[in-house]
């Protein structure tokens, strides 16, 4: 991995001799004009400076970081500005400065098939799958929804670390996944009480989306289970306490009229949705749910290294 800032990177800074503008605005460059060579350097560092700091993110939550005015090089808060940081991460990326991991796309994904040698094959490579289970002595289910696959990608290992489930509605979703989804909890979680968390735009359509998810999920749910949905975030006293960037609403849109400005649920950094999530997730778990469960996995991950062992050796 290339040390922070990466050489390459230094080197265009170090050549640059342009000195901080006091008038910010002035700061952001006319998407006409081309950016000079030292205007794209300290872009790039921008760039890596942010994704340095935390990642993985996707590239709207970078876009948003790019738009703060108060930095050396801000980028227009519109589609020509996305495009630009859009262009400049993969440049970054091709040239080897920024490492390919550090930024999640979780829109486009293969779909494989696995095989295996033998049985101990299989239990050789499964092994690292195997979770214990830290919801198993708590009262609560907890699963999180997101607005946007692209959100999905960001908040994912958060997730999975807690060991909830992740569904991205794609906007307003489809019928069949509440539906999927509300099955699941009947089937397997119907004695606990459901805490669902929701994470999306705050904008006209944004705020009817988690609505229309909850009252899907309730219209399959059985009758005799709890249902605590949650809007997470973004909610309008995140965007006055961390100052997110807004636009005005379209002027067309007449659903949601107490929405006067927008927000992009990738407006929040991402390391501060993570932490929210996480923070939010956790007061369902039950106490030392972790370090309980550790102690098992290590003890059962050592059983199945046996058998894989000896199904190995029964193959050859």
């Amino acid at each position: 991995m290339a040390p922070y800032p990466p050489d390459a990177a230094r080197r265009r800074i170090r050549r640059s001799s342009r000195s901080p503008d006091s008038d910010v605005a002035s700061r952001v460059v006319d998407m006409r004009q081309r950016r000079t060579k030292a205007e794209i350097a300290q872009l790039e560092y921008q760039i890596m400076e942010v994704l340095n700091e935390d990642h993985p993110q996707s590239v709207r939550h970078v876009f948003y970081r790019m738009t703060n005015p108060r930095l050396t090089t801000p980028v227009v808060k519109s589609d020509q500005g996305y495009k630009q940081v859009q262009q400049r991460i993969s440049k970054m990326r091709r040239r080897g400065d920024l490492p390919y991991g550090w930024i999640s796309d979780a829109t486009r994904r293969g779909y494989h098939v696995p095989t295996f040698a033998n049985a101990g094959d299989f239990f050789e490579q499964m092994r690292h799958m195997y979770r214990g289970d830290l919801w198993v002595d708590s009262e609560n289910y907890v699963e999180v929804w997101c607005e946007s696959r692209s959100l999905a990608g960001v908040i994912e290992d958060t997730c999975k670390e807690n060991a909830v489930s992740l569904y991205p509605s794609g906007g307003f979703s489809s019928l069949t996944l509440p539906y999927d989804a509300a099955e699941l909890i009947n089937a397997a979680y119907g004695d606990r009480i459901v805490n669902v968390l929701y994470i999306g735009d705050y904008d006209p359509a944004g705020v009817l989306i988690d609505k229309k998810i909850e009252e899907e999920l309730r219209l399959h749910l059985d009758d005799h289970i709890p249902l605590n949905f949650i809007r997470l975030g973004i909610n309008p006293d995140q965007i006055e306490l961390y100052d997110l960037p807004t636009k005005p609403r379209k002027p067309g849109d007449k659903r949601s009229q107490h929405v006067i400005t927008t927000v992009e649920a990738e407006a929040m950094p991402a390391a501060m949705m993570r932490e929210e999530l996480s923070v939010a997730i956790e007061e369902f778990l039950p106490y030392q749910a972790f370090e309980k469960v550790l102690v098992a996995e290590q003890s059962e991950l050592r059983a199945l290294d046996l058998v894989a062992a000896q199904l190995k050796e029964m193959s050859s």
